[in-house]
């Protein structure tokens, strides 16, 4: 089966736009047409996260970093939320074509691999921005929490769904089986999100921890977002972004050599 088509064939010019917005379109349908399971059941889970955590400890809990502790903890739930879910989208598509059998539906038309890891992409990134809307629409309607820099928090919104896009579709090429992908989501993913300030401040830990959690590029984006939502942060926003762009970026890198090289794909 021949993934990469070389460029000197093909009618469609350098880029075959129509081919990559069909993917995209197709990755993007695919999870609005259960809307009710991929964009309402998150909101409805960081509404029940915000809420056991305020029911448990957040009327005894001080100010953390100078804000109420349940007003520092919304940003890191809805980055977990939009990072759980962008991994979800792409690699639920990629192992489910795998095991079903479809994936030379995607692999056969005139699509380089580059094309085929950006449309994959664009459905892990609109469903992350689409659910980070809910999520803030609901925070400023029940908390009255405003971003501060919007824009900011966009940028890490969206850096967030393309970084965990492609870790997501990386898992789907390697996995061969649910039972696969249920361990890389248990032992991998989860524990990125849940061990990365989502529910606390790093420097709060202890030194080694706290080093460890600055490898930790999810931390990045909780505390990019953290920043663009309340203005307050471990980290420089800055710096952030840079970990960020370059862990994206390479682990984009990565899955598209598995695609340009059929690793995993060919039968």
């Amino acid at each position: 089966m021949q993934i990469l088509t070389d460029q000197s064939e093909r009618r469609f010019g350098a880029v075959n736009w129509m081919g990559l917005y069909t993917l995209a379109q197709r990755e993007t349908l695919r999870f609005l047409s259960v809307w009710t399971q991929t964009l309402m059941a998150p909101l409805v889970t960081a509404g029940l996260f915000l809420l056991i955590f305020n029911i448990a400890i957040g009327p005894s809990r001080p100010d953390v970093m100078g804000v109420p502790f349940l007003i520092f903890l919304a940003p890191g739930i809805m980055m977990m939320t939009v990072i759980q879910n962008a991994f979800a989208n792409t690699s639920s598509s990629m192992v489910i074509a795998k095991v079903q059998g479809n994936i030379v539906d995607t692999l056969m038309p005139p699509l380089s691999p580059l094309e085929i890891l950006l449309g994959y992409l664009a459905g892990g990134v609109v469903r992350g921005v689409l659910i980070a809307c809910v999520v803030a629409i609901a925070l400023a309607l029940v908390l009255g929490l405003v971003p501060q820099h919007p824009l900011i928090a966009l940028i890490f919104v969206i850096l967030g769904g393309a970084f965990m896009g492609a870790l997501g579709l990386f898992a789907g090429i390697f996995a061969n089986k649910f039972d696969q992908m249920a361990a890389i989501t248990n032992f991998i993913v989860t524990p990125l999100a849940f061990l990365s300030g989502t529910f606390y401040s790093v420097e709060a830990l202890p030194p080694l921890l706290n080093r460890i959690s600055h490898a930790n590029p999810v931390f990045y984006l909780i505390d990019g977002l953290r920043y663009g939502m309340i203005g307050v942060s471990d980290s420089a926003p800055l710096l952030g972004f840079a970990v960020c762009s370059g862990a994206t970026i390479f682990v984009c890198a990565v899955t598209w050599q598995m695609l340009r090289t059929g690793c995993r794909l060919k039968a």
